[in-house]
């Protein structure tokens, strides 16, 4: 093997100029990888992390079915105190319980159907982005005052503003008949006009009371650390919810399935890129291998007219095409880890990021995260193409006659 070793990176210095422009391919091809997939990957959970930021968090506790049609008296019992006892089990600071309910809002000159939230406003400060989003007024600050924070397009839809009052009219859990006069405290523009339209706010503890919720609510929301943590702390809260209950912890794929599928459709696109890339690759690593083994056809054939078999002659080739593989993945590897290294400290823009990333409460930078999956799996592919690219190389050697291959030019 040592022999074979030594014959393989012998023959790829033949013709060093040729070998190195096919590991440059190699190389360009294997720094490009790197740092889009990099980038999708932080795009991908920089999108996700504001997404549910905005509305679901990483997981929700809610009694089981609630999900398919919210009911309003699919409740989680004492959700205020199971809130309390996640967030100490898990060491976490970011729990917040929820209620929601469905009702007919009126202002002095409109009426809308709504659905209601109710929010514990110190608690919601760690789980969403929405009280960073108060375009006017001020976000909740009691924990059972009659004020509501409500989206700019429902506002403008209401033809309400900060300070004035709206009623609203809704069904309680018990059945009964639930109203209230409220003060609008805050306008909040998340920057998408579907959340803005129905977006109202208001403080659980006063939600509970008009509502007739006996303490319960329907969602207790938990932000995990990262999203790599998700299915971690998932199993731990399954662990941790009282058996007596019928409830359940669904995480972000299940709150949110469209999402994923958004980002899966994009990725399919963002592969076929890859693959055209890979496969112009592939190309030039079977033009190097395969002019490599036509120069050499007088010399396979004396050798195999010595007893060297046409099986032998394949693997110093295929031997040849790893090494020129490895090199490139090597070299793309570092220097597109070196380029994602950078950005993951420094950030990546493009113009006009900052303008869109504003209006959806985004970061202006993208930070690129240096992980396995981003550093190697391009590269990986591109050299197992590179091997699979020698194998008509090979497969010439396996037809070759040695009468036939001394007697060539």
């Amino acid at each position: 093997m040592a022999l074979m070793l030594k014959l393989a990176w012998r023959n790829l210095w033949r013709h060093p100029r040729r070998t190195w422009l096919t590991t440059g391919a190699m190389v360009f091809s294997n720094v490009i990888l790197v740092f889009m997939i990099s980038m999708q990957v932080g795009m991908y959970q920089m999108m996700i992390d504001n997404t549910l930021r905005a509305s679901t968090g990483h997981l929700q506790v809610q009694a089981r079915g609630y999900l398919e049609d919210q009911k309003i008296r699919e409740v989680v019992p004492q959700v205020k105190p199971l809130a309390k006892q996640l967030g100490g089990e898990l060491d976490l600071d970011t729990v917040a319980p929820r209620a929601a309910a469905f009702a007919l809002a009126s202002s002095a000159d409109r009426s809308y159907g709504i659905q209601i939230v109710g929010v514990e406003p110190m608690a919601e400060l760690h789980v969403s982005s929405l009280p960073g989003l108060v375009v006017e007024g001020r976000f909740l600050e009691g924990s059972n005052t009659e004020e509501i924070v409500i989206g700019e397009v429902l506002a403008r839809n209401l033809k309400a503003g900060v300070g004035d009052e709206l009623t609203f009219m809704g069904a309680g859990r018990d059945g009964s008949f639930a109203a209230a006069v409220v003060t609008v405290v805050g306008i909040l523009e998340s920057g998408n006009p579907e959340m803005d339209r129905s977006l109202a706010q208001v403080p659980l503890a006063f939600f509970q009371d008009v509502f007739t919720m006996d303490g319960a609510g329907h969602d207790i929301v938990i932000l995990a650390p990262d999203l790599f943590q998700v299915a971690t702390v998932k199993s731990e809260v399954e662990a941790l919810l009282p058996t007596d209950e019928d409830l359940v912890a669904l995480d972000w794929e299940q709150l949110v399935p469209g999402l994923k599928q958004a980002i899966q459709a994009d990725m399919s696109s963002a592969m076929f890129m890859y693959l055209v890339l890979i496969v112009l690759v592939a190309f030039s690593v079977l033009n190097t291998q395969l002019m490599s083994v036509l120069e050499r056809t007088k010399e396979f054939g004396i050798v195999t007219a010595l007893g060297v078999s046409p099986g032998r002659l394949g693997r110093l080739v295929l031997l040849e095409a790893t090494l020129m593989g490895l090199m490139g993945l090597v070299i793309g590897v570092v220097l597109g880890g070196a380029l994602v290294v950078w950005f993951s400290f420094y950030g990546f823009t493009f113009p006009g990021l900052d303008e869109m990333a504003g209006q959806f409460n985004l970061p202006d930078r993208i930070y690129l995260p240096v992980t396995l999956f981003g550093l190697l799996f391009g590269p990986s592919v591109v050299l197992l193409a590179s091997i699979l690219a020698t194998l008509y190389p090979m497969a010439r050697l396996r037809w070759l006659e040695p009468v036939d291959a001394m007697r060539a030019a």
